[in-house]
């Protein structure tokens, strides 16, 4: 593989790749023994896809279109043994998943690869993890549960959402707006227009999808696109746009809500996943598409 390919690289949990449910059931009501026993009985069942497998589908199915100018790499992280996790990576080839990459961790936290493995984002079901990997420098978030379809479907674009305060951008506004409320976050926003907004988590995971797109022609056609969904409205809108001008990063849609629930549009969108810091507008967004919670920010503490 060429160095100087475009590469975008993220790493999944088993859980949140696939539906482990019942086997996760039993080791929390009887122990890692009956466990491992329940997964070398059933290590022929493929497993049925999770709330990942649509987006992780969708990702590698861009490398034919990238050929050789770029990459995209789907790492599988685990608290498995490589004994029991033996199921997982049969089930990912059986589904088309070409997963050539894991770290099997005995039980342990596997947030230490993301960065070994050079993973620009993780996705996990369990939050403590995805809280140390966020704490360690990296993209992050917890896959909401979901009764949406895991099938995928017949559009191969890959449509990614974000919010933009504690996700895209730091939580330094959301705390000016928490603290002192609507009219002095506005003010605030509009005296600093023309000042970036500091790095929240994402930005480099967004920066990533960028040099991605920036291989493709940029239009509504291309295969890989994004939208910025917030809650802020005007006057603050300025600030986020000169920030995203002020990164040279692109995105192709930004919804300012003003306020109103992000759900519906989020639907409009057609989003293959969101990702926010407040577990209430994940709890909504997640009826409608696949949610990532990112515990980042002042709604977290």
């Amino acid at each position: 593989m060429s160095a100087d390919r475009v590469r975008l690289i993220v790493a999944i949990s088993s859980r949140a790749l696939f539906d482990l449910s019942e086997s996760h059931r039993i080791f929390e009501t009887q122990g890692v023994d009956a466990y491992r026993a329940y997964q070398v009985a059933h290590e022929g069942d493929l497993l049925a896809p999770g709330v990942a497998f649509p987006l992780a589908k969708k990702l590698m199915n861009l490398n034919v279109l990238l050929g050789e100018r770029g990459c995209v790499e789907v790492i599988l992280l685990s608290r498995n043994t490589s004994d029991t996790g033996l199921r997982v990576l049969t089930s990912a080839h059986h589904h088309g998943l070409d997963i050539t990459r894991a770290a099997f961790t005995g039980g342990t936290s596997p947030y230490r690869y993301v960065a070994a493995f050079g993973a620009q984002l993780f996705l996990s079901a369990d939050p403590l993890d995805v809280r140390l990997a966020l704490d360690a420098g990296c993209a992050a978030a917890t896959l909401m549960p979901s009764a949406l379809p895991t099938a995928g479907d017949d559009d191969a674009q890959v449509r990614i959402a974000f919010d933009g305060d504690a996700v895209l951008f730091s939580d330094e506004a959301e705390r000016i707006y928490r603290q002192d409320g609507l009219a002095v976050f506005n003010a605030s926003e509009s005296a600093s227009a023309h000042t970036p907004l500091p790095d929240g988590p994402f930005k480099s995971f967004l920066f990533a999808i960028h040099q991605l797109q920036a291989l493709f022609p940029h239009d509504h056609q291309s295969p890989l696109r994004t939208a910025l969904v917030t809650s802020r409205g005007a006057p603050s809108h300025e600030r986020v746009i000169r920030t995203l001008r002020a990164w040279g990063i692109r995105i192709d849609e930004a919804i300012f809500l003003g306020g109103l629930s992000k759900a519906q549009f989020l639907a409009a969108f057609d989003a293959d996943i969101f990702f926010d810091d407040q577990s209430s507008h994940c709890d909504a967004a997640r009826l409608h598409v696949a949610t990532g919670h990112v515990p980042h920010g002042v709604a977290n503490l």
